[in-house]
């Protein structure tokens, strides 16, 4: 049981170590944009943007090298190369931005249980999904705009949702009683 609780405090000091590297990296392109957003607004930006790309690079590297763009077969059902890259790549950049989330960008909410941060963060990307498919729908469908200009609007109001919710319900910090 020693054996463990070294290794877990080896692991957190490692944590740490790349939280602070990831920190201190996005803080030196922080100063030609402080009069324009607060500290923690670039951070989420920064992270969610590098976890975006991620996404991207992994969903890029599944799709064209372990699956090759062919068809996955699961029993009887087929799973096109497309919905089947995404649905590696999704839980493993969930991961990663939950963590990115957790620890640089709201670390002042460690006070709350990692479950229950996890759980209300998973409940805001589904609703993110959701939004994204009704203001495409919504744009596209009924208003009769096209996909590139509705995407675009539909990813700055999905962003500006998502922070706001990450940023007062997941993460939000509870109030010191006095």
């Amino acid at each position: 049981m020693e054996i463990l609780c070294v290794i877990l405090q080896c692991m957190q000091k490692h944590f740490r170590s790349i939280r602070d590297v990831i920190i201190s990296t996005i803080d030196s392109f922080y100063s030609p944009f402080s009069k324009m957003v607060d500290l923690q607004t670039f951070l989420y930006a920064a992270c969610g943007g590098a976890n975006a790309l991620f996404d991207i690079l992994l969903y890029s590297f599944t799709y064209n090298y372990v699956l090759q763009k062919y068809i996955v077969h699961v029993g009887t059902i087929a799973i096109s190369p497309y919905i089947a890259a995404m649905m590696f790549t999704f839980p493993v950049t969930l991961f990663t931005g939950f963590l990115l989330m957790r620890y640089v960008v709201f670390p002042d909410a460690k006070t709350t249980k990692k479950r229950v941060q996890g759980s209300r963060y998973i409940g805001v990307v589904i609703c993110c999904i959701f939004l994204n498919y009704i203001f495409l729908k919504l744009f596209i469908e009924k208003f009769g705009w096209w996909p590139l200009p509705s995407k675009m609007i539909t990813t700055v109001l999905v962003v500006l949702f998502s922070y706001f919710s990450q940023k007062h319900f997941t993460f939000r910090v509870a109030a010191i009683k006095s």
